[in-house]
């Protein structure tokens, strides 16, 4: 099969496409085509410094495609089945192996280029807001980097639960476009203090979840955003900023919760697939939305790549082989 590889950690251009073996299919799992690669924050992260298991390494984490092979312990999956999957890695290839305890299937009516959005992308926004961010009808939330594909989920779930909803992002454009998706009241990161405006909107009272998938710096200036006994999740480091200082979380009296879907899932594997299932199923409804930024060829990994770290996007980007 073809796949897009690495060697070595490094920027974009480690990534190569090449011909690789096949990979098996397990007893207790299922052989995927892959037909759509939803490119997460993750990959480029490891890629561009993470683990490797194995040389050449085949990064990834969520696909959708069409299983190809069952394993011979697997009775709840068929040849034939349209998924969407999650895994450590392998996501950037044409054929994925995983455990079928990792697949979700995929409506009938859901197109499998949009499920490639779903499962990290809505499972870790839903987590960060009600599993472990308790978000109430008429809280105020300020979500992180709403252009993002994690930020446009959490705007949509927070409004439709009730919240008002407040987001950063890089240009007034992004900003414009988040309202349709429910943001309330946008902030400028580039040109306005998000700490000051946060408080402005919320007549100095300050957010009372933040959802930050920035880290770093921006994670500091979070709890200064913060209400008295407020609440974060902090689900990364996408900003690749520097060490925050979180003294301020204490005189807030504040909780801090780090979020890692793929340790929940692990755990708690059973409410984790009724979740992403409900997910898939309201995306299917129309209740939520998966917005496609741009699409790339698999043989132009390293393109994607480089344009999701230049920050423009606005929503997913996905591969297909």
């Amino acid at each position: 099969m073809k796949a897009a590889v690495y060697y070595q950690t490094g920027n974009p251009s480690v990534l190569q496409y090449e011909d690789v073996a096949d990979p098996e299919c397990r007893p207790k799992g299922i052989l995927i085509e892959v037909k759509a690669i939803g490119i997460q924050g993750g990959d480029t992260l490891n890629r561009l410094g993470g683990m490797m298991a194995s040389k050449p390494h085949v990064v990834g984490y969520q696909a959708s495609g069409i299983v190809r092979e069952v394993g011979n312990q697997v009775s709840d999956r068929k040849v034939g089945d349209r998924v969407v999957a999650t895994m450590a890695h392998g996501s950037h290839a044409e054929l994925v192996s995983v455990a079928a305890s990792s697949s979700y299937l995929v409506p009938d009516s859901l197109d499998l280029e949009l499920a490639a959005g779903v499962p990290i992308e809505f499972g870790t926004a839903a987590d960060c807001l009600f599993e472990f961010g308790h978000l109430k009808k008429g809280e105020t939330v300020l979500i992180q980097a709403g252009g993002g594909g994690v930020g446009l989920a959490a705007i949509q779930l927070a409004k439709r639960a009730g919240a008002i909803v407040l987001s950063t992002a890089s240009t007034d454009e992004k900003l414009n476009r988040l309202r349709d998706f429910g943001l309330d009241q946008g902030i400028n990161y580039k040109t306005e203090d998000f700490v000051a405006r946060t408080m402005e909107l919320t007549d100095g009272r300050g957010a009372d979840l933040i959802v930050d998938s920035v880290g770093g710096k921006t994670l500091e200036n979070s709890v200064r955003a913060l209400a008295y006994r407020g609440r974060i999740s902090w689900v990364g480091n996408a900003g690749r900023e520097g060490p925050a200082n979180l003294g301020g979380l204490g005189q807030k009296n504040a909780q801090l919760t780090g979020v890692f879907l793929g340790a929940e899932m692990g755990v708690n594997a059973e409410r984790c697939r009724e979740m992403i299932e409900r997910l898939l199923a309201d995306v299917a409804k129309g209740e939520l939305q998966v917005v496609i930024d741009q699409k790339f060829s698999l043989s132009d990994a390293s393109s994607a790549h480089a344009y999701i770290e230049g920050r423009g996007s606005f929503g997913r980007v996905l591969l297909v082989p």
